[in-house]
C-alpha cells in the first residue's frame, strides 16, 4: 500500500499535500482500491468555502457513492477539471494526476489535526 510519507492525512481518507498556505487534496490509494473503478466526481466550484471534516462533493464508483470531506477549511482556488472526462485518474494515480481539489488554507491549527503517514496506516490496518 503505496502512504507517501511527505503528505498528511484525513480519517475520511483524503491526503493533503501543503506548500505555503496551499492545500492540494485528494483521496487516498487505499479509498480508491475500497471504492473500485470511480466513473464519476461531483465537484465543488473554485472560489466556494470548505469547512474542515464536512462534505465538499461526491465521489462515484461502480461499487457506491461516498461523500468526499474537506480535510482542511479553506477557499478551493482549482478543481482539477480533467476529473470530469476522466475520473478513472484517481485509480491510475491517487496522488499525482487523480488530486481533486486546491485550497488556500483558512485555519493553520487545523493542520494538528491531520493524520502523519504512519498514524494513517495503523488507520487502515
Amino acid at each position: 500500500m503505496n502512504i507517501p510519507e511527505e503528505l498528511s492525512y484525513s480519517s475520511e481518507h483524503e491526503w493533503v499535500a501543503i506548500k505555503d498556505d496551499i492545500a492540494t487534496i485528494g483521496i487516498t490509494e487505499y479509498a480508491q482500491g475500497e471504492l473500485g473503478d470511480i466513473v464519476f466526481v461531483e465537484l465543488p466550484k473554485s472560489g466556494s468555502s470548505t469547512t474542515q471534516m464536512q462534505p465538499f462533493g461526491t465521489i462515484e464508483a461502480v461499487k457506491a457513492v461516498s461523500d468526499l470531506y474537506a480535510p482542511l477549511s479553506g477557499e478551493i482556488i482549482e478543481v482539477n477539471t480533467k476529473l470530469e472526462e476522466q475520473p478513472e485518474l484517481i485509480n491510475q494515480s491517487p496522488y499525482k494526476e487523480g488530486w481533486i481539489i486546491r485550497l488556500k488554507i483558512k485555519e493553520e491549527a487545523e493542520l494538528q489535526k491531520l493524520l502523519s503517514a504512519e498514524d494513517y496506516r495503523a488507520q487502515i490496518s
